[in-house]
């Protein structure tokens, strides 16, 4: 598939243009705009940026690069069950508005893990889920910086190291120079860039397809467009059920606990924009969601009787999009360019957003309270801040090297974000939602939920499951199957080799069970879209029973706004004593130290001969009564 050089120039010029305009958005912000005075201005824009724009970043957030490459592959050859996961996304929006924004918008916290450090006041607490974002986030990266990787080497040949370094060095270069306004900007340029890209591939496809009915009549015909399969098999890789559950947890736990969203929250000047911005981004992240599978359609119309991956044409599923704009676009200098800019710097912005908010929890949660660091001014801590993202973007540039051992992009980052979303997830249920839950409820269920969820997720790796695609074709490939300039001398059509043959039936396409069975290997055989709703589970159930059995102490008291409205409104409504807050417990010093206090004021009164008997016997109520006002 690698072209001659030569017949790249344009495309290399194209590219080169877009990644220096991307990173002007940077050098811009930081010499024209002037560079970050204080912490506030590097972590949160100091609430500079408009509200159609973070939209657009929280989509682009919400579905990175790895959709864009990933989810035309994921229908071709797998189907298109997991274009169902939108059900779970858009319908975390509304929980994550009206349950997580209220409780820590207005906290002013740098770090969204500080919180769980006021709820339960225990550190211990705040830095398991600060680790547990910290090595998910590394993870995704990973995957997010490999993916542009995987075109540039089956277009034009170059190796994955080449480039992985460059996205590395070019990321830390922009997260120096800029913020998160920076990250933010290059996030409105690269999701424009992709929509329209997207949007030409579609148009393409139809014309080349014959038209948009026969792009759904082959798509159908082929198998490719089956819903709503409701069977509750854990063992099958996606189902709508385990798509709709699976999902909504990863998203709860992206959008509302993910240090780089909380971030883009707080940048915005009130809560009600934060609602409305989230509320209006539904129908945005459907669009874009649902652009990148409406892409696949259209490239398995046009491959559908030669594929070019059975054909022999490509090494991995994710290199057909890329082989579909270089086959198919090749009458327009440049599109190839600008479709491998749109990967790079998808990879780039994405990257340099995350670096930004790594850098922010690792210093607010694990470094800041050293007395050394936490006597700097704010600008040297601003300078450690960027300094930790720095080593970070070395970091992800070596898992990046270890990605490409995983089945597919879109498999990785499922299957990463799922495994650690779940004790994340439940241990912010735990401190807005369970007002009785302490420090220790939360620890034992976040430990014991991240060793039996990596226990199944490892246990999954190890045991051999049937990895079957969806029926693929060469039936109809010839020489004017593909454009000729990427015709292959040594692959000659017709093709006569034969392929093992396959099913089209839905479970064994998707059954992810290993072929020997007993108890231990049915465990490990449990799809990966189920990680995130068992860890979260088990962190509710085991925080819960360890809370009621340790209680809260005085010293674990918090204030009531650190629980949800509708949490304490519930709690109340349970028998027993009301749940005593840390209000409480100053009143009831003042109630108790009130006697006291009128005893001294009479004694004092009658040395200076002012006793008034009247005045003195109510002291003590009034002073009780002015505290409760």
């Amino acid at each position: 598939m690698t072209r001659e050089a030569s017949s790249l120039v344009w495309d290399y010029l194209v590219f080169i243009i877009f990644v220096i305009a991307t990173t002007f958005v940077a050098v811009y912000s930081r010499f024209v705009e002037g560079k970050e005075k204080t912490k506030a201005d590097f972590v949160f824009a100091a609430g500079k940026v408009s509200m159609a724009a973070m939209m657009l970043s929280i989509a682009r957030g919400t579905l990175g690069v790895r959709s864009f490459l990933g989810f035309p592959s994921e229908l071709i050859y797998r189907g298109t069950t997991m274009w169902e996961t939108i059900y779970g996304m858009v319908l975390a929006y509304p929980i994550v508005c009206y349950i997580f924004v209220p409780v820590y918008y207005s906290l002013g916290i740098t770090s969204v893990y500080q919180y769980l450090d006021l709820r339960f006041k225990s550190r211990l607490v705040r830095c398991l889920a600060s680790g547990t974002y910290i090595v998910r986030q590394l993870l995704n990266q990973g995957v997010t910086v490999f993916t542009p990787c995987v075109a540039l080497n089956s277009v034009i040949g170059l190796p994955y190291w080449a480039s992985i370094f460059g996205i590395t060095v070019v990321s830390v270069i922009f997260t120096i120079l800029g913020g998160l306004k920076a990250a933010i900007l290059a996030d409105v340029m690269q999701g424009l860039t992709m929509i329209a890209v997207s949007v030409a591939i579609i148009i393409q496809g139809c014309i080349e397809a014959g038209g948009v009915a026969n792009v759904f009549e082959t798509n159908i015909n082929g198998g490719r467009l089956k819903f709503f399969n409701f069977d509750l098999d854990p063992t099958i890789r996606v189902t709508t059920t385990s798509a709709l559950i699976g999902q909504l947890f990863m998203s709860l736990s992206i959008l509302g606990c993910q240090q780089n969203f909380v971030q883009r929250y707080c940048s915005m000047g009130s809560q009600r924009k934060v609602t409305k911005t989230l509320m209006y981004n539904i129908p945005v992240i459907t669009i874009l969601f649902s652009l990148s599978w409406v892409v696949g359609m259209v490239v398995y119309a046009v491959y559908a009787n030669c594929d070019p991956y059975k054909a022999g044409y490509i090494k991995k599923y994710d290199e057909v999009l890329p082989f579909f704009v270089e086959d198919r676009f090749n009458y327009a200098p440049g599109i190839l360019g600008l479709f491998m800019a749109c990967l790079f710097n998808g990879a780039l912005s994405l990257n340099v957003s995350n670096l930004n908010s790594l850098a922010t929890v690792t210093f607010e949660d694990f470094l800041k309270p050293i007395p050394r660091l936490k006597a700097m001014k704010d600008i040297h801590q601003l300078y450690v801040i960027k300094a930790i993202g720095v080593v970070y973007g070395f970091v992800i540039m070596g898992i990046s090297f270890g990605v490409g051992l995983l089945s597919g992009v879109i498999e990785s980052s499922m299957l990463v974000t799922s495994a650690t979303s779940g004790p994340l997830l439940g241990v912010f249920f735990l401190a807005m939602l369970v007002p009785c839950c302490n420090w220790k409820g939360a620890a034992i269920g976040m430990i014991t939920s991240h060793i039996l969820t990596l226990w199944i997720t490892f246990g999954g790796l190890t045991i051999d499951k049937p990895i079957v695609v969806m029926p693929l074709s060469t039936e109809g490939c010839n020489n004017s199957s593909f454009n000729p300039h990427i015709l292959r001398a040594d692959i000659p059509f017709p093709i006569t080799t034969t392929q093992p043959p396959t099913t089209v039936t839905y479970s064994s396409l998707n059954i992810t069970r290993a072929e020997t069975s007993d108890p231990l290997t049915d465990l490990y055989s449990i799809t990966y879209m189920y990680y995130s709703f068992i860890g979260c589970i088990i962190t509710v159930v085991i925080g819960c029973t360890f809370s009621c059995i340790t209680n809260v102490s005085e010293d674990e008291l918090y204030t009531k706004n650190l629980i949800h409205p509708i949490a304490q409104k519930i709690a109340s409504w349970c028998p027993g004593a009301n749940r005593r807050y840390l209000e409480d417990r100053k009143l009831s010093i003042i109630e108790e130290n009130a006697p006291q206090m009128a005893k001294e004021a009479r004694k004092k009164e009658s040395t200076n001969g002012t006793t008034n008997v009247a005045f003195a016997d109510e002291f003590a109520d009034n002073v009780v009564c002015r505290t409760k006002l």
